[in-house]
């Protein structure tokens, strides 16, 4: 199982040397992988919409200042060496297919092959009015299409795509990803993302504390992975070749211990309750974990509680 943390890419932690600090230290201290995650503009965070949090409130008071995904994913390249580069996730509809291709397939070179493409079809409509040339109702059908125009640019002499997005013919697209192919994560609880997942991915990522769709116990996860293991057979493809990477937001006391369906909730409790959680995911089929240690007022307490918790439970598993 490979664990990975979160790299913050806004809020206060995403100083310049404040991330570089964060990235460069996570993986002196040997974590797998790290993430950032994307959004290109937000709206008033004080108003309740995040699916993310029991209250629908943001995690962070004010997590305004926010660094582009990709350019901030090139930055760490250049100042790390072995650790993976998690896009978690890309909103795929933000960034025209052909560019966000390019961009893509760049940053696995400059990196030397350690970029994973986390994907999503994107839930906040008016980062989408601002940003999206495309129906925010049609994300999922563009998510789709320019994921198949992705594979198409990254794997094909001679790419050629006709679609009802994208078109394109008679170009060059050099050079590939150093990785063929290049790993692709989809993010999202719902149907649609299982079956994206089935169809196209090489892992599933979601987050367990969806409201609309909660996988936040060990019984309803299980669920969930059972419900992906379907819709692979379904698509034709070997359940046995599909990875399960799950995010955790928070942990420990800042998660309430009992959740609606009478279960403990996953990563809430001691670090022994975590330590066993650990054990159970990988037991049902996760390949890969990673947390997000924010929150934390400065750079030196956030890698206090990395080097903390990697001692207290990563290294128990």
């Amino acid at each position: 199982m490979q664990i990975g943390f979160n790299l913050p890419n806004s809020g206060p932690l995403s100083a310049v040397a404040d991330m570089t600090r964060i990235a460069g230290e996570g993986e002196a201290m040997g974590f797998d992988y790290l993430t950032l995650t994307d959004h290109v503009v937000l709206p008033n965070t004080k108003v309740p919409g995040y699916p993310y949090s029991e209250s629908g409130q943001f995690y962070e008071d004010a997590p305004l200042e926010r660094h582009e995904q990709i350019v901030g994913m090139t930055w760490i390249a250049a100042k790390t060496s072995r650790i993976r580069l998690v896009a978690a996730v890309l909103v795929v509809p933000h960034r025209p297919a052909v560019l966000a291709a390019k961009m893509l397939a760049t940053l696995d070179v400059l990196s030397g092959g350690r970029l994973v493409v986390g994907v999503g079809a994107g839930w906040l409509k008016t980062e989408f009015d601002a940003v999206v040339t495309t129906p925010f109702e049609e994300r999922g059908a563009v998510t789709d299409e320019y994921i198949d125009t992705f594979r198409a640019l990254w794997s094909e002499a001679a790419p050629r795509f006709a679609g009802r997005y994208t078109k394109f013919d008679g170009i060059v697209f050099e050079p590939k990803p150093v990785q063929q192919p290049l790993p692709i994560w989809v993010g999202g609880e719902a149907g649609p993302a299982l079956r994206r997942t089935a169809r196209v991915g090489d892992a599933w990522y979601p987050i367990g504390s969806n409201n609309k769709h909660l996988l936040d116990t060990l019984p309803r996860l299980a669920a969930g992975i059972g419900r992906l293991g379907k819709a692979v057979v379904d698509a034709g493809r070997n359940p046995d070749s599909e990875g399960v990477s799950f995010r955790v937001k928070r942990y420990g006391a800042a998660v309430p211990p009992k959740a609606t369906d009478g279960e403990r909730r996953l990563f809430s409790g001691s670090e022994a309750d975590i330590i066993t959680d650990f054990r159970a995911l990988k037991e049902i089929g996760v390949t890969a974990i990673d947390i997000d240690f924010g929150g934390r007022p400065d750079a030196a307490a956030t890698l206090t509680e990395m080097k903390r918790f990697r001692a207290a439970v990563i290294e128990k598993i």
